[in-house]
């Protein structure tokens, strides 16, 4: 297989990555930062002290954390089913990325919060600032570095989850990597996939290790 050959199944297949990151990435965000905020208030020292409900949260955090994610694709096939209607395909897969790395993400956003200084809390209590106005106005903008660090980590593990599912037939760069690469012995191609990620991983890692030191330095 040469260039010429190589190049036309290159873009579709960074396309279909892209997609399943992006999403994954938007819903992951959306569902994991208030599940990591939820985490700390419900913690016992934390705004809304409730041991046993941030308990229970943790459980789940856990368990969702502890799966291999080839073993919770296969595990979460009838739910997949039962969302996007198909377990095949990029859109199918943008469920089980996404169930896997909201666990992953909240834990990064409950660290993120641990690290806002308790004074600076307490002066907003001190104030007469309502528990919500304190998440909202003090603990993520104080946290915002933090917060962008452990959003890129997890892009960073999407990534690599979207090569995974490339091999159950979730298209991307790891679908390609798998049917030419491997199953063809296809030896340019898979080192050319290999060398794509590569690149896509340093760029999104430098580019978000960028914007958390501008935002602490603000």
């Amino acid at each position: 297989m040469n260039w010429d050959e190589i190049l036309p199944l290159l873009g579709p297949a960074t396309l279909e990555t892209a997609q399943m990151v992006g999403w994954s990435t938007l819903f992951t965000a959306l569902l994991g930062l208030p599940l990591g905020v939820a985490l700390v208030v419900f913690d016992r020292n934390g705004l809304r002290p409730a041991p046993a409900l941030k308990s229970a949260l943790g459980f789940v955090v856990n368990i969702g954390r502890s799966l291999p994610f080839i073993v919770l694709m296969i595990a979460i096939i009838p739910f997949t089913r039962l969302v996007v209607g198909t377990t095949i395909g990029t859109a199918a897969f943008v469920v089980p990325l996404t169930v896997g790395a909201v666990p992953f993400f909240a834990r990064l956003v409950e660290t993120a919060l641990r690290e806002v200084g308790p004074d600076v809390v307490q002066a907003a209590q001190a104030m007469g600032a309502s528990r919500a106005t304190i998440v909202r106005k003090v603990l993520l903008p104080e946290a915002l570095p933090g917060l962008v660090a452990g959003l890129t980590v997890t892009v960073v593990a999407l990534i690599g989850y979207s090569a995974m599912a490339g091999t159950l037939g979730g298209g991307g760069l790891g679908d390609l990597a798998v049917r030419y690469g491997y199953q063809r012995f296809e030896t340019l191609l898979m080192i050319v996939t290999v060398v794509l990620l590569l690149v896509i991983v340093q760029l999104l890692q430098s580019l978000g290790d960028w914007v958390a030191r501008r935002l602490s330095h603000k």
